[in-house]
This record gives C-alpha cells, sequence and structure tokens, in this order.
C-alpha cells in the first residue's frame, strides 16, 4: 500500500474490437499510451506491471486528483492514441471502469491489487452500452459512492 497522500491505481486492457478496426495493444504499447499521455503532469508516475491481469501502475498524489480525474486522464490518452491510428471513420467507445479494492489481497507482491487501491479496467468497444449491459454495471455498482467506483465514458461511436 502506498503512503496516503499517494494513489495507486493499476489498469487492465479489456479489448473488445475487431482486428480490422484497430490493433490491439500489447502490454509495452498500452503502457506507453499513458506515459507519453500523462506525461504533460509530471506528478503523474506510470510504469509497466509484471502480472497476469493488470497491466500499468499509474501513482498520482490524493492532494491533486481524484481518481475519476485520473481516469478521465487515462481515457483521453488513450482516445488520442486511437485518433492517431484511425483509418476510417470509426472510433472505439472507452471506458474506464474503477473500483477501490475493499478485500485482502490476493498476494503481497508488488505488482498486485492492495486494499485500498483502485483496479481499474480500461475498456476498448464498439458499444459502451452493450458491454456496460452485459457487464450488469448498473447492478454491480448499485449502492456503491463515487468513492468506491467510477465510471467514465468516452462515446465516440454514436451508431451505437
Amino acid at each position: 500500500m502506498t503512503d496516503s497522500q499517494t494513489g495507486r491505481m493499476l489498469l487492465s486492457h479489456n479489448f473488445e474490437l475487431s482486428d480490422d478496426s484497430f490493433p490491439e495493444l500489447n502490454r509495452e504499447e498500452f503502457t506507453q499510451v499513458f506515459a507519453e499521455g500523462l506525461s504533460n503532469y509530471p506528478s503523474l508516475k506510470c510504469r509497466k506491471l509484471d502480472h497476469p491481469h493488470w497491466m500499468v501502475e499509474i501513482l498520482f498524489p490524493t492532494q491533486e486528483l481524484t481518481p475519476p480525474q485520473v481516469g478521465e486522464l487515462c481515457a483521453q490518452a488513450l482516445d488520442e492514441k486511437r485518433i492517431s491510428q484511425k483509418k476510417g471513420d470509426f472510433l472505439p467507445d472507452i471506458l474506464i471502469l474503477g473500483g477501490l479494492k475493499k478485500t485482502p489481497p490476493l498476494s503481497n507482491a508488488p505488482d498486485t491489487l492492495q486494499t485500498g487501491e483502485w483496479g481499474v479496467d480500461v475498456v476498448e468497444t464498439t458499444s459502451a452500452a452493450q458491454f456496460l449491459t452485459a457487464l450488469g454495471w448498473d447492478e454491480k455498482t448499485a449502492g456503491k459512492t463515487i468513492d468506491n467506483v467510477f465510471k467514465i465514458e468516452k462515446i465516440n461511436n454514436t451508431a451505437s
């Protein structure tokens, strides 16, 4: 666990696009999206993780930024990357789905999500609405507050 002045967010990637629309990002490319995209914010620290699920760690000063604000910056960084790769009219919908870990960790390994840290699923999909419905987002987050969970939506595919 980090100190109380530093928040820790671990990112995973949920790629729900066909191969011909955009390339799936490998671990290094995914990390680079955020390392470059967040580089204008020197107080944010980003590194690649060696974990089967979590790919990127972001450390942020809790006195300057809230977890949803960091989530917004992550959505913007990924959106800018995909705009630079765009070949046609289509851009993916991007979801940043964050939840605060309240249960004991599965491991004390440094690249594992710890109690009090944010696990964030970064989702690229053709339809954010369909993805959230299939996931049961509303049911899973019912009764939870912004202190425990957040959702950032970057809707690019208005046909969804």
